[in-house]
């Protein structure tokens, strides 16, 4: 089982910047990919990154390309994600997620635990 606790969330200008944090717990944290989806009200979850099980390699969706970068820190638990440039449309829930592998992936099926999100909102 992993535990995890999404934080940084609130509410941005558009333009702005904000960080989120993810911190796991439980065993064999270093072993997943771990990813970042989001999601709207009335809409489907969406990918927007992901990283590899050591940190070497990241994808990200094309909506969020050039604005937010994905990272890992597993001495400390911790996956991050910087959003730069915040537009309306990134407004969401955004949820970290342990992948079933080492490797990234863009499908929530490939995510096995959950955190329980947090808001973003971002004006215009």
């Amino acid at each position: 089982q992993v535990h995890l606790v999404e934080s940084g969330g609130g509410l941005v200008q558009a333009g702005g910047s904000l960080s989120l944090s993810c911190a796991a717990s439980g065993r064999t944290f270093s072993s997943y990919a771990m990813g970042w989806f989001r999601q709207a009200p009335g809409k489907e979850r969406e990918f927007v990154a992901c990283i590899t099980w050591g940190g070497t390699r990241t994808d990200s969706a094309d909506s969020v390309k050039g604005r937010f970068t994905i990272s890992r820190d597993n001495a400390k638990n911790q996956v991050y994600l910087r959003m730069n440039s915040l537009k309306p449309e990134d407004t969401a829930a955004y949820f970290c997620a342990t992948g079933r592998g080492r490797n990234c992936a863009r499908r929530a099926w490939d995510y096995e635990y959950w955190g329980q999100g947090a808001q973003v909102t971002v004006s215009s």
